[in-house]
């Protein structure tokens, strides 16, 4: 069998955390780090490789992007951070042109392999890396809303009092703050929530419309309150990016909710954002039509806006 083969650019602390990930869940064999401050990727790689007898088998090496041959799979992580008076648009057109110069070199070196981007905005960078990879749209995925949609069951389960593994439901349009909760599919138990909440013990001391949106509140807001307490988020995207990475290595034929390139679906076209999608070894083998209510429709469609005028201001 072949050895099914990682690449990750940036080892910021989301790279690090998703190759801690991957390494300990096994399902690749080879994991190749690629940072600019080459000295960070090769540190970082002897320290993972150190812990290789308490995991399943697994290389990590460092190098530069010519190292990245052969990759099954290229993840990037990297991106610039925002500096002080920078406006988000400058910063945009910045990560855009950092990909200019990173996706010509995987391209040179990995051209088959399937491009997974964290690097945000992750619906535009992910667009952007579509774009200059001229990859078929199917093997360009962004992270999108996975994590966000793990954040919405864990907030329902805590409520619930139910294992989160038992809950169901999506965040999906944009991975930031035009994203919204799919209530309409949302379940506990296979119960959709809002049937859920009639036969809860908690149903009279409860005020169902409030604690349903103080639950979105905290997914939307979430990623500003860790960032607030301790500077950065890490761990809760290397776990989502290693469920993509084993969904495309195992050919699980996963539906995960990830950023895909969005056609004739409510009348919006050409722009990535997140939906339900088949995740398999060829990337995505297709997007899910989810059937939305009215209000849903609308959030759909006020993303997609928003997405298509960001890509309009930085020229892509």
């Amino acid at each position: 069998m072949l050895k099914p083969k990682v690449s990750i650019i940036g080892c910021g602390n989301v790279g690090i955390r998703y190759a801690y990930s991957l390494m300990i869940n096994g399902c690749a064999r080879e994991i190749t780090l690629v940072d600019y401050f080459k000295d960070k990727a090769e540190g970082e790689a002897i320290d993972l490789s150190h812990g290789a007898p308490f995991t399943p088998a697994v290389t990590v090496n460092a190098g530069d992007y010519s190292n990245i041959k052969g990759s099954d799979l290229v993840v990037i992580t990297a991106g610039k951070k925002q500096k002080p008076g920078q406006t988000r648009i400058d910063l945009l057109k910045d990560n855009v042109n950092l990909f200019k110069s990173v996706i010509p070199e995987i391209m040179k070196y990995a051209p088959d392999a399937i491009l997974l981007i964290a690097s945000n905005p992750v619906d535009v960078l992910t667009y952007a890396a579509y774009k200059i990879s001229g990859k078929p749209a199917n093997k360009v995925i962004g992270s999108g809303t996975l994590l966000d949609s793990a954040r919405f069951r864990y907030e329902i389960a805590k409520h619930c009092n139910i294992d989160a593994r038992s809950v169901h439901g999506y965040i999906l349009g944009e991975h930031g703050d035009s994203e919204f909760p799919v209530w309409s599919k949302a379940t506990v138990g296979g119960v959709n929530i809002e049937n859920h909440c009639m036969l809860c013990d908690k149903k009279q001391n409860c005020d169902h419309k409030a604690i349903l949106n103080e639950i979105f509140s905290n997914v939307k807001n979430s990623a500003y309150k860790i960032i607030e307490k301790k500077g950065e988020t890490s761990y809760g995207i290397g776990l989502a990016l290693t469920r993509i990475t084993e969904a495309i290595l195992l050919n699980e034929n996963s539906v995960l909710p990830v950023s895909v390139l969005v056609n004739n679906l409510y009348n919006i076209n050409d722009v990535y954002l997140s939906l339900p999608a088949v995740v398999n070894r060829d990337g995505i083998r297709q997007v899910q039509q989810i059937e939305f209510n009215e209000m849903e429709q609308k959030s759909f469609v006020n993303s997609a806006t928003v997405l298509k005028d960001l890509l309009k201001e930085i020229g892509i």
